[in-house]
């Protein structure tokens, strides 16, 4: 697990380490807006973004008249915080699901995804299991099937191209989400593990490394402000946030949502 050649060495992306898990299965797939659908139907359950009411959305995916009414994000005015913008209303006001069920439902939070799991009987993966399934077998490669990010020139995932943040030429035929099937599965036959969407995990983010003396089933610190999320997005791009690779690792906190954060189950 983790990688000690780290494009972001204050991540906590390394050292490379050994760790043991216990048999564990991992979600084919993120969870997807019908079946996020069929839980809120069930349940009545109202999201935290739909509880704040606002979410962050990426500016480019607005439409004019929205781009110039939302605060951005400073530092990173790609983003804008959007009223009303929710897992069934993806861009605010106006938008929705229409031709996208089978993309990750996105702006849940950490506990939205929780409380998913406890209906669904699930759980969130650790971090370690989460990055055992990606690597889909492989050791120490960058991505899910090598270190090639394009091999023969083929598009496996879907991330950023062009010029970030201003353009994404859509190379890989998609900007914005994708459906969760859109690419090929890795040898452990899970879809989705890179781009798209970010996931969250179960563990509180750390990077003081006390946490490393635990080598089997690791839970990552006791404690934290922020949670842990793996996978990478649609938004990163190999010149700012290259961290769709296998050991990269990003956080947020529990309450926090954005149009690039999904999940999927994991159950011992």
């Amino acid at each position: 697990m983790g990688t000690d050649d780290s494009t972001f060495p204050n991540d906590g992306e390394g050292p490379v380490r050994p760790v043991t898990l216990s048999p564990f299965h991992m979600g084919r797939i993120p969870v997807t807006n019908e079946l996020f659908a069929i839980f809120v139907r069930a349940t009545g359950y109202l999201t935290d973004a739909e509880t704040l009411g606002s979410s962050f959305v990426v500016r480019a995916h607005l439409t004019p008249e929205l781009q110039g009414a939302q605060p951005t994000v400073l530092g990173a005015p790609w983003w804008c915080s959007v009223a009303h913008a929710c897992w069934h209303a993806p861009e605010g006001i106006g938008s929705s699901l229409i031709g996208r069920g089978g993309h990750p439902v996105v702006h849940v939070s950490w506990n939205d995804a929780l409380a998913f799991c406890h209906w669904s009987g699930q759980r969130l993966p650790t971090e370690a299991e989460w990055e055992y399934a990606a690597r889909g077998g492989l050791k120490q490669k960058l991505y899910p099937w090598g270190d090639d990010l394009e091999p023969d020139g083929r598009h496996l995932c879907n991330i950023w191209q062009g010029q970030f943040p201003t353009h994404d030429e859509a190379a890989d035929g998609y900007a914005g989400t994708c459906p969760v099937q859109a690419f090929p599965a890795n040898s452990f036959g899970l879809y989705s593990m890179t781009g798209n969407t970010w996931e969250w995990c179960a563990d509180w983010f750390g990077t003081d490394r006390t946490f490393l003396l635990d080598k089997v089933n690791p839970k990552g610190p006791r404690t934290g402000a922020s949670r842990v999320l793996k996978g990478g997005s649609f938004l990163c791009h190999a010149s700012y946030c290259n961290r769709y690779r296998v050991a990269a690792r990003s956080s947020n906190t529990p309450q926090s949502s954005a149009s690039n954060i999904g999940f999927r189950c994991a159950s011992s």
